[in-house]
């Protein structure tokens, strides 16, 4: 019978995001968040602990974080991915907004929006905090026509949210080609993918300018790289929503964007999780 490799992975500070966006780049099988530790399956040759070691090593070097542990597992052949849509579940982020896979039923309530999001394992599903703060920021703060511009889009759940909520079209990108894929996917699935135009590249690739609302949820060194880039493309008077930032980044990223000439209008904090707002 087949075997798989189970890796369990734990960083500190645990970065699910950023840890996942590393180990994505490998060719896994699956992978699965749980409270404080990832699990990552593998074909049996395919990757050794050894590997997944010296990448956890360049994020110390990187100084995200401070150490790291990996325990491996040899499994018998499972469809992984149905084990991980098992514990897919509907997620109220706000009193108006409801997540969903799209093979869960939900009967929603006359004032919420029900954004139907398939990650198929590779992208978040909207429980993670730094997801949930950029939706709220998204709630409180967007107006009806805005131009909205999603850098590192991965679902398009952020757009979605943006056009659900009354925005008349986005500009999802993401570096990731997958998310081309299933970024369009989750748009047809949401009936408005005539209004979300979803990209593969960077910022840097951005022709259009003037949006009135950017939102990145990446992590502080690439905000921090990427913000005279968004300055560049967002109209005078357009906002900003920053996240995937630990509540020790936000010194520095507040210092950054508000030396360039940008003003802090909000901050959400979940946990040890935040996301800012500014207004250019």
């Amino acid at each position: 019978m087949k075997t798989y490799k189970e890796f369990q992975i734990r960083t500190n500070p645990f970065l699910p995001e950023i840890v996942t966006g590393v180990l994505w780049e490998l060719n896994i099988s699956g992978l699965m968040e749980e409270e404080n530790f990832l699990k990552v399956f593998v074909n049996e040759d395919d990757i050794s602990k050894g590997v997944i070691k010296k990448l956890l090593g360049k994020l110390m070097e990187e100084q995200l974080i401070t150490d790291f542990s990996v325990e491996e597992k040899r499994l018998e052949n499972r469809n992984w991915n149905e084990e991980w849509e098992k514990n897919l579940n509907v997620i109220r982020v706000t009193d108006k907004i409801v997540i969903k896979p799209s093979y869960k039923e939900y009967k929603p309530l006359k004032s919420e929006i029900v954004i139907t999001i398939d990650p198929k394992m590779s992208f978040g599903t909207g429980e993670h905090q730094t997801t949930k703060l950029m939706l709220k920021l998204i709630e409180k703060h967007l107006k009806q026509g805005m131009k909205i511009l999603d850098v590192g889009s991965g679902t398009a759940v952020l757009s979605i949210a943006a056009i659900k909520l009354g925005a008349e079209l986005a500009i999802a990108i993401d570096d990731d080609e997958l998310c081309l894929v299933y970024g369009n996917e989750n748009c047809r699935i949401n009936s408005i993918e005539n209004k979300i135009d979803i990209r593969t590249g960077e910022i840097k690739d951005i022709e259009e300018k003037d949006f009135d609302l950017v939102f990145a949820n990446i992590q502080k060194n690439v905000l921090i790289e990427i913000a005279d880039q968004i300055k560049y493309r967002l109209k005078e008077d357009g906002l900003v929503f920053l996240s995937g930032l630990l509540d020790c980044d936000e010194r520095d990223i507040v210092k950054h964007y508000t030396k360039i000439e940008f003003h802090l209008i909000d901050k959400l904090q979940l946990d040890e999780w935040v996301a800012v707002a500014f207004r250019n």
